[in-house]
């Protein structure tokens, strides 16, 4: 049984037993005022009243039954009326009494939800559809927990991580500035080759401040879209030509294949971040000396882009949680490729804004990012 016709189960047993509460209190309501206006109407009240008036008034027979029927039968309409009165507001006190109890069992159940334990809701068997909902936020709001718990350790991890690393670079850049300071004679050849090692350092230094910087504004950002229509072959084409002075050291190549009138509907400049991000990731574990395939095109009212790179397989298991922010592969770890975790998180968030998906594949050393977007109608 799915969760609706669970639900609609639920509430219908609730809805049943409530009209049966009103049944029986209508039922219990009649028999009363019947009751009530058989002993009156039959004279068995009246009698009482007679005798009553006799014996603590001290009136004769006459006088009491007199005054039994001017005051009680000529008023006996108002004395219904009200006795009905009496019994209808008891029985509907019992019954919002009987209906807020149920008020009191959702609110239970609530601090039960806002509680930390991982207890199961109960509630009555009336209720099962708000009880079946109530432990389905749990278990959310539970999962939600745990992902943002991961995600905090992995931060906390990647900045011991990065503080670590910052170390070495800044080491060295010491070490080879006390050199050059301490020998104004060195020869320039050796000078020459210690100033390009310290500058090889300071840049690794700087790539490393530029990933707490990735961290920090990542946790303040808040994305938003101007929508426009993009030529999509042009920027693909450009990106690839602004990324050569990065392909060049190692001999890779990109190779763009689409139609130069394909147009897509978004925000341009996030989308280049997104295509940024996809290719930054592409080159720092591409082989050297290969090649960066980028094909986009229509497909199946989805406008459909591929990147492909020829690398080291990456584990399922590791492509399962490649787009959570600050995750990185473990080869990252021991090179200077990978940032703060943070491209393909963004990415992530940036074409899921745009009504699409990106997803990655990898096998047999090529690994594939594969963004779809909707076509623009």
């Amino acid at each position: 049984m799915n969760y609706n016709s669970q639900k609609a189960s639920g509430y219908t047993k609730f809805r049943q037993k409530m009209l049966w509460q009103l049944i029986i209190m209508a039922v219990i309501s009649f028999s009363v005022i019947v009751a009530f206006y058989m002993m009156v109407w039959k004279g068995k009240v009246g009698n009482l009243l007679v005798k009553f008036f006799q014996r603590f008034l001290h009136m004769t027979q006459e006088e009491a039954f007199t005054t039994y029927h001017y005051v009680f039968r000529y008023n006996f309409g108002l004395f219904f009326l009200g006795a009905a009165l009496i019994v209808f507001f008891l029985l509907l006190f019992i019954f919002l009494h009987r209906f807020t109890r149920y008020f009191d069992i959702i609110n239970r159940g609530i601090d039960e939800l806002v509680s930390e334990q991982d207890e199961f809701i109960q509630l009555v068997p009336e209720m099962a559809a708000i009880e079946e909902k109530l432990n389905t936020v749990r278990k959310t709001l539970a999962d939600r927990a745990y992902r943002a718990q991961e995600a905090e350790q992995r931060k906390n991890d990647l900045i011991m991580y990065l503080a670590h690393d910052i170390r070495t670079p800044l080491t060295s850049v010491i070490g080879y500035l006390s050199l050059l300071d301490e020998a104004p004679d060195m020869p320039l050849e050796q000078r020459a080759k210690y100033v390009h090692i310290t500058l090889e350092k300071a840049y690794r230094l700087e790539n490393l401040v530029n990933e707490f910087f990735e961290i920090t504004r990542y946790n303040s950002q808040q994305i938003k879209l101007e929508k426009q229509v993009v030529d999509l072959y042009y920027m693909l084409v450009q990106m690839a030509d602004e990324f050569y002075p990065v392909l060049a050291p190692k001999g890779n190549t990109i190779a763009v294949q689409a139609d130069e009138n394909l147009t897509v509907y978004g925000d341009p400049t996030q989308l280049a971040r997104v295509f940024n991000n996809i290719l930054k990731n592409a080159v720092a574990y591409s082989n050297p000396h290969s090649e960066i395939s980028i094909s986009a095109g229509e497909w199946n009212h989805q406008v459909v882009i591929a990147f492909r790179n020829q690398g080291t397989t990456i584990p399922s298991e590791e492509l399962s949680t490649i787009f959570e922010k600050f995750y990185r592969l473990d080869k990252a770890r021991a090179s200077n490729t990978g940032g703060a975790g943070l491209g393909l998180a963004i990415a992530k968030e940036i074409i899921t804004m745009h009504e699409g998906t990106i997803t990655a594949k990898s096998k047999d050393g090529i690994t594939a990012f594969t963004v779809s977007l909707p076509v623009m109608n």
